[in-house]
């Protein structure tokens, strides 16, 4: 008999800490996260006064998407605190998925890519969520947070709060679901043309797998910052720049 293709949607569970299952996306995920850490220690132990070109596309990958956050938010207080946690899924999703693309990472039993594993893509929404609404109550305050969503103006206000509140709460549904479905459509597709055109169909899908790979990153990362600007402005407000005035982010 032939071998076929054998698609799973659970992670292998490579070893157990007491009843704790330690599966091959964590690994992959734990792995893929030192080499990032690893990187941002070597970077900035080779730092000087006159860069390198190294340094240079380095300084760039940081200044750059900076410059956006605090020009979407116009916010610096709350930019200089929310830019590392966003910076951060981004390079992590962005990285995690190109390492899911290379040859041995489905076919070494301890890599597997975390993207098509709901449990990673979860827990970087339930991380996403969390920073929106933290945002939201520092800025501006728990009462005037929640009171975009509870309310006794009117009923119709009441009704839209409510119908606001729903619209959050689904945003973890949205986040975790949107990233591990593109990942994990993605991942079937290239396993089917390898099984049925190993040697040339394969390419382009691949090319495309990386592209995909950093739009979804890149969705991610924006998804998270947009909506913490909706969070930090009152309806009909435009949020505060925080800048000489003294901010509008309690510290």
């Amino acid at each position: 008999m032939h071998e076929g293709i054998a698609i799973h949607l659970a992670p292998e569970a490579l070893f157990y800490i007491g009843s704790l299952p330690v599966t091959s996306t964590l690994f992959t995920t734990l792995f893929v996260s030192l080499l990032l850490i690893f990187a941002a220690w070597l970077s900035g132990r080779t730092l000087t006064l006159k860069p390198s070109r190294y340094q240079a596309v380095v300084e760039a990958v940081v200044t750059y998407p900076y410059g956006f956050v605090r020009e979407t938010l116009q916010n610096d207080r709350v930019a200089k605190r929310i830019y590392p946690i966003v910076m951060t899924i981004f390079l992590l999703v962005l990285f995690q998925n190109w390492f899911g693309l290379l040859p041995f990472a489905e076919s070494v039993p301890f890599f597997h890519s975390p993207a098509t594993d709901l449990n990673f893509t979860l827990a970087l929404a339930l991380i996403a969520f969390f920073t929106i609404e933290f945002f939201g109550v520092a800025t501006i305050g728990i009462v005037k947070y929640g009171a975009k969503f509870i309310t006794a103006a009117s009923p119709m206000a009441f009704f839209v709060g409510v119908m606001e509140l729903i619209s959050e709460l689904a945003r973890i549904i949205t986040f975790s679901f949107r990233l591990f479905g593109n990942i994990f459509a993605g991942k079937v597709l290239i396993l089917v043309t390898m099984f049925f055109v190993p040697l040339v169909l394969p390419v382009p899908f691949l090319a495309f797998e990386v592209f995909v790979g950093f739009i979804q990153a890149a969705i991610f990362a924006l998804l998270t910052l947009f909506f913490t600007k909706i969070a930090i402005e009152m309806h009909g407000e435009p949020a505060r720049t925080g800048r000489s005035d003294g901010g509008a982010l309690a510290t």
